[in-house]
């Protein structure tokens, strides 16, 4: 099992964080025409990276948005960012 550095918690077990999505990832304008396939490939396409991946981690106990940089391959956190919904 992983483990998630919370800047508030301190270390926690992965099953308190909830994956949110790549990092850097941007929602399509919806006051726009947005096609079924643009709408499609924003919910259901991720980058999927092996090794160094950037990631958005919500932790459910304290509801804090984190912004993970880890390596998907060794699984070692490289660095965690806390941020404010919308911030990013």
């Amino acid at each position: 099992m992983q483990r998630f550095p919370c800047p508030f918690c301190g270390l926690r077990d992965e099953t308190e964080f909830f994956y949110a999505g790549d990092l850097g990832k941007v929602r399509p304008d919806t006051t726009q025409p947005v096609s079924d396939e643009e709408w499609s490939a924003y919910l259901n396409d991720y980058a999927n990276v092996k090794g160094r991946a950037k990631e958005v981690w919500v932790h459910t106990a304290c509801q804090e948005y984190l912004a993970l940089e880890r390596d998907t391959v060794t699984m070692d956190v490289l660095s965690v960012t806390q941020f404010r919904k919308g911030e990013i």
